[in-house]
């Protein structure tokens, strides 16, 4: 007797479905923002060790910057009094003021002048500058200035840029050069740092195979562990490599054990879907706290995060390009977090796509795009070509994301769109 094929083969969701019990990728990123928060400990470094890291409280301005008033241009500082209404006037100079080395002459009286250089102190009696272009020597000893000056023109006063007792960096604002810079134009020597995230990740998949080994039949080299590297690296936080763990549940259980003891955050990469041998998801969800387990997310839908023991967890995608992207999108805003830094979100804008896009409602879409201007020098973008969740050179080709919102739909060239840059793009 044959089989009865009459009744329906039931169906798992799957990243082909336009809508399912799957979490919107807004409401994922939100419930990642609202629970992780920074790590708790905290060291003072010395300015130049601080670059990368994240303030742990607000640095308040010990000194007015500048701190006198002194000359924002090469020129002649004078009283304003003798600034000719119209024509010209002859002053005499007496002395010069230098960047370091004010004047130190007599008080100056009406009809003199001292030549005073960019950062240099102003006289006392003296309240404007004239620049050197408009005022054309005489001799040795005398310049000539004409009439359209203003008094006070060219003139910085104590506190113009930052005021004593001025809130300078809020806490949460991560070091970069600009603010060692100004840290150390007011004599900061230490700052107060949150101390450095410790992540810990693993690799799972009995194919998977580390550089150096040979391959058999159906194994592949393991990439992930070396994006990941990358990636964390980029983010200044202490790694924890602990290689590719088999697909067996004792091994991942005891490997997930190792890394919760000695990291903040675990990340994996594989073994959290729908198949056999995808023990992750399974562990976490037994032994620890699964708080998403799917997102409406392409490339990315299986991505994971929750808590094992004391630290979070994200279970990242084995294809390398869902990986990633789910790496970008939810697992380095809570490093951020982690890391103490407010402002968590990805720098996104908009650009014009230069062809066709296609796009299914009901899932947000992430695209590996080429941004660039064009002749006109307005923003456009492009694909790399294939989106496949396994072709990992359209990262490499690639300078952005296109990011394709729940709502939207197939897009016509021309249409603008959304676009998040990778890090230190130029275009």
């Amino acid at each position: 007797m044959s089989p009865d094929h009459s009744d329906p083969i039931p169906q798992q969701p799957s990243c082909q479905d336009e809508t399912d019990k799957a979490l919107a990728f807004d409401a994922a990123r939100a419930l990642v923002d609202s629970r992780v928060r920074p790590v708790g400990g905290r060291e003072v470094l010395a300015l130049r060790s601080a670059l990368g890291r994240v303030l742990d409280r607000p640095l308040i301005s010990p000194a007015d910057v500048p701190p006198h008033r002194n000359s924002a241009m090469d020129g002649y500082a004078l009283d304003g009094n003798d600034l000719p209404p119209d024509g010209s006037r002859e002053l005499q100079v007496v002395g010069t003021s230098w960047a370091g080395a004010p004047y130190s002459g007599p008080a100056q009286v009406a009809g003199q002048c001292v030549r005073i250089m960019t950062g240099g102190k102003m006289p006392e009696t003296a309240d404007t500058v004239v620049m050197q272009e408009q005022a054309p020597l005489i001799g040795e000893e005398r310049i000539r200035i004409g009439s359209g000056h203003r008094r006070g023109q060219h003139v910085r006063h104590p506190g113009e840029d930052i005021r004593r007792g001025q809130e300078l960096l809020s806490a949460g604002k991560r070091i970069g050069p600009a603010e060692l810079g100004l840290l150390a134009s007011l004599g900061v020597a230490e700052v107060g740092v949150y101390r450095r995230v410790r992540a810990a990740y693993f690799a799972s998949g009995d194919e998977l195979r580390s550089i150096g080994e040979p391959l058999g039949e159906g194994d592949i080299y393991d990439s992930n562990r070396y994006t990941l590297y990358g990636m964390l690296t980029e983010m200044g936080v202490d790694m924890i490599d602990m290689g590719v763990v088999p697909d067996r549940p004792d091994d991942l259980a005891a490997a997930l054990c190792n890394a919760a003891d000695n990291a903040d955050l675990v990340l994996t990469t594989g073994g959290i879907s729908v198949g056999e041998a995808d023990h992750i998801k399974r562990l976490i969800s037994e032994q620890g706290q699964i708080l998403f387990s799917r997102v409406r997310l392409k490339p990315g839908r299986p991505v994971t995060f929750g808590r094992w023991q004391d630290s979070w967890f994200f279970g990242l995608p084995g294809n390398p390009v869902a990986a990633m992207v789910a790496f970008y999108q939810f697992a380095r805003p809570a490093l951020r977090r982690l890391q103490g830094e407010t402002d968590t979100a990805p720098k996104r804008i908009s650009a014009r796509a230069e062809s066709a896009l296609r796009k299914r409602r009901g899932r947000t879409e992430i695209q590996r795009g080429i941004l660039f201007r064009d002749d006109e020098g307005d923003l456009r973008v492009r694909t790399t070509g294939m989106q496949g969740s396994g072709v990992l050179s359209s990262m490499s080709r690639g300078n952005c994301f296109i990011f394709l919102e729940d709502e939207r739909e197939s897009m016509a060239a021309g249409e603008a769109v959304t676009v998040e840059p990778f890090e230190m793009v130029r275009f």
